[in-house]
């Protein structure tokens, strides 16, 4: 389709794809702002315990576990699979920054 089309020359069909996709893209977000709160507080509760920010084996096991349900639900176990280390890795930087945070604050 060519860019310049009007929103009067999309289609119904093509409109309402897009309208469910808009509202799909704003679930996600608010699924991953919800995802983050949750890892915010994981963070906080492993800097207190000393843990290590990253868990390897369990970062495995939800990939594994990730992929396969990827792949029942007719999407790429791929794609799956970078989508959730993309999230693991931003994760693990927050929690490494709540530790730095936390051990600065003990040690004023």
């Amino acid at each position: 389709m060519p860019e310049n089309v009007t929103p009067a020359e999309v289609p119904a069909e093509l409109d309402a794809y897009r309208h469910t996709i808009d509202n799909l893209d704003a679930a996600l977000i608010h699924i991953l702002a919800e995802r983050f709160r949750c890892t915010q507080q994981v963070g906080f509760l492993k800097a207190e315990r000393g843990l290590p920010a990253s868990d390897a084996a369990r970062e495995d096991r939800q990939i594994t576990r990730l992929r396969q349900l990827a792949t029942e639900s007719g999407l790429d176990p791929v794609f799956a699979e970078k989508f959730v280390k993309f999230i693991v890795a931003e994760v693990i930087q927050h929690h490494q920054e709540i530790a730095t945070q936390l051990s600065d604050e003990d040690g004023c």
